[in-house]
C-alpha cells in the first residue's frame, strides 16, 4: 500500500492538464508524415481512432488502479510477487527514461537542423536537465504546475493552423475510407509515439485526491488531444498533396513557414523555441515518474535515483550523434509504447480481474 500526505496530493482536476502535457509533445512536429505513409488522406480517420484506443486504455488503467491501494508497482507484487513484480516495475523506470531520452534528443535535433547547426548539445542538454532537476526536486505539486503552464501558455499556437487555409484544397480530403483497413491499422500503429503518456497515469495515481474523481477530466484530456491531433491533420491534408506530404520531414514547421506577421519574418523559429515550454513538462513528468518507480521498488530515495536518471539521459542524448541514432530511437519508443497501451495493459486489466474474482478482494 501507498499512502500519500493530503499535502502533497493534486486536485482531480488537474490530471486533464498531466495527461494533455504528456501526450502533446515533439511529434505534433511531425507526426503527420509517418501516418499518410500507410494511410493518405485518411490520415485524421487514424487520429480518431487512436483516440479511441487510448480511451480504452486509460478506462482499463483506472479499474487497474482503483482497487489496488497505490500505483502499478502496488499491483505487480500483488499480482506477481515481491522479485517478478519489482522488475516490471523496474521496465517502467527503464521506459519513462527512453520516453524523456526520445522526446529531448528530437527536440535538439529540430533546433539543429532549422536554426542553430553548431548548437553545443553537451552544453543546452546539461543547463535543460539541470532545469527539469530543479522542477522535479519541487515535488509533485511542481511537475503539476509546469505541466499547467505547458499547455496553457503556448495555446495561441493552434491559431497558427488557420494560416494553410488561404491556400489550402478541401478535395484534398477525397475519397474518405480509400485504405485498406490493415494500412489504417498499421498507421494507427505508427502513431503510437505521438499519443503515448496517458500511461504515466500508472505511477503517479496516489497523488490525485479522491482519485477516482479524476476520471472524467483524464478521458475529457484525451479527448482533448484526440480533437487538437485530428484537427492539425486536417490542416495538414488540405494543404498538401500527398506526393508533398509523404517527403515532408516535419510539417508543422513547414507550415509555419508561410506565415507571415509585420513583426516577425520566420514564424518558425518563434514556434521552435515556444515548443520547449511544451516538451519541458514531458521530460519533467516522465523523469518524476521514472525515479518514482525507483523509489517505491527499492525504497532508495527519490533524489538519488533521479540523479542517476539524469546522469544517464544526460549521457544518451549526447552519445546519439546522426539523424539516422534519432529515427531509431523514436522507433523503438514507439514500439515500446504501442505494447505498453494495447498490450501490456489490457493484459494486466485482464489478470486484475481474475485474481481479484478468484480471492473476492483487491489486488
Amino acid at each position: 500500500m501507498i499512502k500519500i500526505a493530503e499535502r502533497f496530493q493534486i486536485s482531480p482536476f488537474l490530471v486533464f492538464y498531466l495527461i494533455h502535457s504528456l501526450q502533446f509533445g515533439v511529434g505534433v512536429l511531425g507526426f503527420q508524415r509517418i501516418i499518410a505513409e500507410k494511410a493518405g488522406q485518411d490520415s485524421w480517420i487514424v487520429v480518431i481512432i487512436a483516440g479511441i484506443l487510448v480511451h480504452a486504455s486509460l478506462w482499463m488503467i483506472y479499474r487497474i488502479l482503483n482497487g489496488s491501494n497505490g500505483n502499478i508497482v502496488t499491483v505487480h507484487e500483488g499480482l506477481f510477487g515481491k522479485w517478478i513484480g519489482g522488475i516490471l516495475s523496474f521496465l517502467f523506470t527503464l521506459y519513462f527514461g527512453l520516453v524523456a531520452i526520445t522526446v529531448l534528443r528530437s527536440y535538439i535535433e529540430i533546433v539543429v537542423v532549422w536554426m542553430f547547426p553548431d548548437l553545443n548539445i553537451w552544453l543546452f542538454s546539461f543547463t535543460f536537465l539541470l532545469l527539469v532537476y530543479y522542477i522535479i526536486m519541487g515535488g509533485f505539486r511542481v511537475v503539476t504546475g509546469i505541466s499547467f503552464f505547458g499547455v496553457v501558455l503556448p495555446i495561441y499556437i493552434l491559431l497558427t493552423f488557420l494560416f494553410p487555409l488561404q491556400f489550402s484544397e478541401i478535395r484534398n480530403l477525397f475519397p474518405i475510407f480509400n485504405h485498406s483497413v490493415k494500412d489504417i491499422a498499421l498507421a494507427t500503429k505508427n502513431m503510437s509515439l505521438t499519443i503515448m503518456g496517458f500511461e504515466s497515469l500508472l505511477i503517479y495515481y496516489p497523488f490525485i485526491k479522491n482519485a477516482n474523481k479524476s476520471k472524467k477530466w483524464a478521458h475529457l484530456s484525451v479527448a482533448y488531444t484526440t480533437l487538437v491531433y485530428a484537427f492539425i491533420c486536417i490542416m495538414t491534408i488540405i494543404y498538401f498533396s500527398e506526393e508533398q506530404l509523404e517527403k515532408t520531414i516535419w510539417a508543422t514547421l513547414t507550415i509555419w513557414k508561410i506565415i507571415e506577421l509585420p513583426f516577425v519574418e520566420r514564424f518558425e523559429y518563434i514556434g521552435i523555441a515556444n515548443w520547449i515550454i511544451i516538451i519541458l513538462p514531458n521530460i519533467c513528468l516522465s523523469l518524476w515518474c521514472a525515479s518514482r518507480c525507483v523509489k517505491d521498488v527499492f525504497r532508495f530515495k527519490q533524489k538519488y535515483s533521479l540523479i542517476i536518471l539524469l546522469l544517464v539521459v544526460y549521457l544518451a542524448i549526447n552519445f546519439t550523434k546522426t539523424r539516422e541514432h534519432v529515427n531509431l530511437l523514436n522507433d523503438i519508443a514507439g514500439q515500446i509504447g504501442f505494447y505498453v497501451m494495447f498490450a501490456y495493459i489490457p493484459l494486466i486489466f485482464l489478470f486484475t480481474l481474475i485474481i481479484r474474482k478468484v480471492k473476492g478482494g483487491k489486488v
